[in-house]
């Protein structure tokens, strides 16, 4: 069973037991119409947290509740009265309208917003493909005029614009595919025991920041690739917009902690839960640079080393991300 059925399996059990023990006693004060009404909402509860079969099971349930304790003869599957018959028979039919109604209604919103990231990845991606695409062909273009004459510096400028544009093309379709395969749940993680400060070291080798991870610090629990990858995202983000950037790291009881701080013009208070979303590019982020599912990568990876990832403001100003992982 999966947990979205589990979900609503309990959610059922919960809604249908609470509705019993509260209108149960007020029995000779309420009509069976008022309760019939009462017994649809753990139903559609159902429905909302576990779909439709759970919620055909929560109505059939809710019917032989409503049997059992609310009509004649009472506490038992009986039923005096024709009239009662057809109240039993109209309310599953009508709980199970509600649990088909939810659920479409919720398919609705699902497909609603796979709509819109899809719109935002194509209108992200046609942008950050067509530039690199636009620089490489510039280039090679240029390079293969015969009528111009290069210099060694121009030709190696050309090739640089070439190498950082396909840098820039790797980049995006590597995040593109690590993104699908963590929506897909098919993300291969191998944690070992691994030193944080290698792996800082190996990224910012070539890279203006200031290294302040200590080679003391106690080992993590980590994939090592996805690790690098992980701050090499944060490292990229940093750099795209403040000139200073430095990376810190301590032991934090059961966890190591690892930071990566920046002087930039930061982010809102408001939109510090928003940075990890996929395609949003807020603040910290140069609005030109990236299609946004740096962050929205990090904390996938960061969650599936088992570890935790946060924003926060750098005091002063500037974007602060903590990355939080198991000690060995």
């Amino acid at each position: 069973m999966s947990s979205v059925r589990i979900r609503g399996a309990v959610v059922a059990v919960a809604g249908l037991a609470a509705a019993t023990v509260a209108l149960e006693p007020l029995r000779t004060h309420v009509s069976l119409a008022t309760v019939t009404l009462l017994y649809l909402i753990p139903v559609a509860a159902t429905a909302a947290a576990g779909g439709l079969l759970p919620a055909l099971a929560a109505a059939v349930a809710a019917d032989l509740a409503l049997n059992f304790f609310f009509v004649p003869p009472l506490h038992t599957l009986s039923v005096a009265s024709v009239d009662n018959v057809v109240v039993l028979i109209v309310y599953i039919l009508v709980a199970a309208a509600v649990a088909v109604a939810i659920k479409t209604v919720g398919r609705a919103r699902e497909l609603a917003e796979v709509d819109r990231l899809r719109t935002a990845l194509l209108d992200a991606v046609s942008h950050d493909l067509r530039t690199p695409l636009a620089g490489i062909k510039a280039a090679a273009s240029t390079l293969r005029d015969p009528d111009l004459d290069f210099g060694t510096e121009d030709r190696a400028a050309l090739l640089a614009t070439v190498e950082d544009s396909t840098d820039r093309m790797t980049a995006l379709v590597e995040n593109l595919l690590s993104l699908s395969r963590l929506r897909a749940g098919a993300l291969a993680v191998h944690p070992e025991p691994t030193a944080l400060d290698a792996v800082v070291a190996e990224v910012v080798l070539h890279q203006p920041v200031d290294n302040q991870v200590p080679d003391d610090l106690p080992l993590a629990v980590a994939d090592p690739g996805l690790l690098q990858r992980v701050v090499a995202n944060l490292v990229a983000n940093a750099l795209a917009a403040a000139p200073h950037v430095r990376v810190t790291g301590e032991a934090a009881g059961e966890r190591v902690r690892l930071r990566v701080i920046d002087d930039g013009p930061g982010v809102p208070p408001n939109d510090l839960a928003r940075v990890f979303a996929p395609f949003q590019r807020l603040g910290d982020r140069e609005n030109d640079k990236g299609v946004g599912l740096g962050l929205a990568i990090v904390r996938g990876f960061v969650e599936a080393m088992g570890g935790t990832v946060e924003a926060s403001e750098t005091p002063g100003g500037g974007l602060t991300m903590t990355v939080e992982l198991p000690r060995v």
